[in-house]
C-alpha cells in the first residue's frame, strides 16, 4: 500500500511545486486595438527629462504599443507652443514632466495654461502605502480627485491701488457638479465605499457653499457610496493623524493641490505618487505631487531623481489607452522592485541612481 502510494505522492507534490498558470479572461479587444498609439511626450524642466527617459526606456523594453511624439518646452515661456496643444488635441494622450513655474512676475503657469486650454477639469492622485516602503501609517489608500480649471487658480488678480492686490476665487456650479459627478462616478467604478468633500464653507459660505451644494446633489444619486464632508483645516489634520479613514475625496483646486501633498508625504513621499489629468476628450498623465522636486539641482546632477511616481503613471495611461496587460506588468515590476528594497533612490532612504531603478524594474518585467 506504501509502495503503491509513491507516485501519488510524488504527483501531489511536483504539483503544488509547479502550479499550472493560467491566463484568466478579464479583456476582449476590439480588432485594432494592438495598433501603436501616438503619445505627446513633454519632459520639461529639472529631473522631467530624466524620469520621462526612464519611462521611455521601460516602454522600449516592454515593447509596449505607444511612440511619443516629444517636445522641448519650458516652464519659463511665455506660452504653450500650439503645435504642443495641437498633438495633445490629435493623440488625445499627453506624458509629462514637471515644469517649473517662475515666481512672481508676469510668466503664467503653463501647468495651468494645458489645463484651461484642454479643459482637463479633473486631477487625480492616487496616495497609497507600497508593500515594503515602511510609513508612520499602514492602510493608507487615498484618491484625491481635485477641480482643476478654477477657484484661486483662475489668476484673475489685479493691483486695486498701489500695495493693495485683489485676486478672486470663482467658484461656479457648472464645474462643482461636474468634478462631484468625477468623484462619484470614480467610486462607483473602483468599488471604493466613501467620498469626502473637502470645503471651507463655514467662512467661505457662499463659494464653498456652492461647491458642497453641488456635492450632496450629485451623492443623492449614488446612495451606495458613503458621503460626508470635512472643513480644510481639520481635514489636514485628520490626515496625518488617521488618514486610513480616507477613501475618495473631492475637492476645490487649491484645497486639493495642499491634500493631495500631503497624503502623498504620509504614503510614501511625492516620488513614488501617480496622477494625471482628465477631461472630456484629453488627459495628461504625470507625477502626481510635485512638491519641489522639479527645481531640485541636486537630484538632476547626481541623476537620483525617483522615476517611480512617472513609471506608476505611465501604468494609468496605458489603461486610459486600453492596454491592461501592459499596465499590469508595468506596475507589477516596479512594486517588485520596491517591495524587495534592493534599488531604492535617497527619498525612499536608498542609494540608487535613477538608471539603476529603471534597470531594476526592467529586469523585473514578467
Amino acid at each position: 500500500m506504501a509502495r503503491r502510494s509513491i507516485p501519488v505522492l510524488k504527483h501531489l507534490l511536483t504539483s503544488s511545486s509547479t502550479p499550472t498558470l493560467r491566463r484568466s479572461v478579464t479583456y476582449m479587444p476590439r480588432p485594432g486595438d494592438g495598433a501603436p498609439r501616438p503619445v505627446t511626450l513633454i519632459p520639461g524642466d529639472g529631473i522631467g527629462p530624466l524620469v520621462t527617459n526612464a519611462v521611455e526606456q521601460v516602454m522600449e523594453a516592454m515593447h509596449a504599443p505607444v511612440y511619443f511624439e516629444k517636445y522641448d518646452i519650458h516652464g519659463d515661456m511665455m506660452r504653450v507652443p500650439s503645435e504642443v496643444i495641437e498633438s495633445i488635441k490629435k493623440n488625445k494622450v499627453c506624458l509629462k514632466g514637471g515644469l517649473a513655474t517662475p515666481m512672481g512676475g508676469g510668466v503664467s503657469s503653463l501647468n495651468v495654461q494645458l489645463r484651461k486650454e484642454l479643459d482637463l477639469y479633473a486631477s487625480l492622485v492616487n496616495c497609497f502605502n507600497l508593500q515594503g516602503l515602511p510609513t508612520r501609517h499602514e492602510n493608507v489608500d487615498i484618491v484625491v480627485i481635485r477641480e482643476n480649471t478654477e477657484g484661486e487658480y483662475a489668476g484673475l488678480e489685479h493691483e486695486v491701488v498701489p500695495g493693495v492686490v485683489e485676486s478672486l476665487k470663482v467658484i461656479t456650479k457648472f464645474c462643482s457638479e461636474r468634478i462631484a459627478k468625477y468623484a462619484f462616478e470614480y467610486a462607483y467604478l473602483n468599488n471604493r465605499k466613501k467620498v469626502t468633500a473637502v470645503h471651507k464653507a463655514n467662512i467661505m459660505k457662499l463659494a464653498d457653499g456652492l461647491f458642497l451644494e453641488s456635492c450632496r446633489e450629485v451623492a443623492t444619486k449614488y446612495p451606495g457610496i458613503k458621503y460626508n464632508e470635512i472643513i480644510v483645516d481639520n481635514c489636514c489634520m485628520q490626515l496625518v493623524s488617521k488618514p486610513e479613514q480616507f477613501d475618495v475625496m473631492v475637492t476645490p483646486n487649491l484645497y486639493g493641490n495642499l491634500v493631495a501633498n500631503t497624503a502623498a508625504g504620509i504614503a510614501g513621499g511625492t516620488g513614488v505618487m501617480p496622477g494625471g489629468n482628465v477631461g472630456a476628450d484629453h488627459a495628461i498623465f504625470e507625477q502626481g505631487a510635485s512638491a519641489g522636486n522639479v527645481g531640485n539641482d541636486k537630484l538632476l546632477e547626481q541623476k537620483t531623481a525617483n522615476p517611480v511616481a512617472l513609471l506608476l503613471s505611465s501604468a494609468m495611461m496605458l489603461r486610459h489607452l486600453q492596454f491592461p496587460s501592459f499596465a499590469d506588468r508595468l506596475e507589477t515590476a516596479v512594486k517588485r522592485v520596491i517591495s524587495e528594497s534592493h534599488y531604492r533612490t535617497k527619498d525612499l532612504g536608498g542609494t540608487s541612481t535613477t538608471q539603476e531603478v529603471v534597470d531594476a524594474v526592467i529586469g523585473a518585467l514578467d
